[in-house]
């Protein structure tokens, strides 16, 4: 069931990992009981970042990608991304599964999963620059970069889309996503 994915984007910084470890934290059988949040298979350390995620060598994420063991995969960032087909396996059964993803795989989601509801996820020029910087990755020079593509790239919005502006702190935006998740999951169970 197409109608029950939920793809989240946005540019490097906005606080999609930090919106989706609050949202784990806080998920409970009467706030939101069928959503899940897929795990990801990325070719980076697995003590980078706040996401608990598969970490795969190069090599080991392209024999599994041509074994078709993900439902979904892409490359940004000099970083190969993917989705197994397991984590998706709630879909099958009703359940709303939530996938970090990526702007420039929009395109191509739309097409192998018709249905799938985007969250796009922004914020101002200068909370993403804080955050980048408080992540350490990238020297300054980068990280300036990521700002200005972060305020020019968007994914295609689509009618039935979601929008959040994560420009409170963690706390306010979450309650905001989780409001926002409700009523979408009220209203696409009609």
């Amino acid at each position: 069931m197409s109608n029950h994915l939920l793809y989240v984007v946005g540019p490097s910084g906005v606080g999609k990992d930090s919106l989706l470890a609050w949202l784990s934290a806080h998920l409970r059988p009467d706030n939101l009981p069928l959503i899940r949040i897929a795990r990801r298979s990325i070719t980076r350390a697995a003590d980078l970042g706040t996401e608990g995620h598969e970490a795969l060598t190069a090599a080991s994420f392209e024999a599994l990608a041509s074994t078709n063991a993900f439902a979904m995969h892409w490359y940004a960032n000099g970083l190969h991304y993917g989705i197994r087909r397991t984590e998706l396996s709630g879909l099958d059964v009703g359940q709303w599964v939530m996938v970090n993803g990526s702007r420039a795989y929009v395109p191509r989601l739309r097409q192998n999963w018709p249905g799938v509801c985007v969250l796009h996820i922004e914020a101002p020029a200068a909370m993403v620059r804080e955050r980048l910087v408080a992540r350490g990755r990238e020297a300054a020079q980068e990280i300036e970069a990521r700002v200005a593509r972060s305020q020019q790239l968007s994914a295609a919005s689509m009618p039935g889309d979601l929008h959040l502006r994560n420009a409170g702190s963690l706390e306010e935006s979450g309650h905001q996503l989780l409001a926002l998740l409700q009523h979408t999951v009220q209203m696409r169970a009609y």
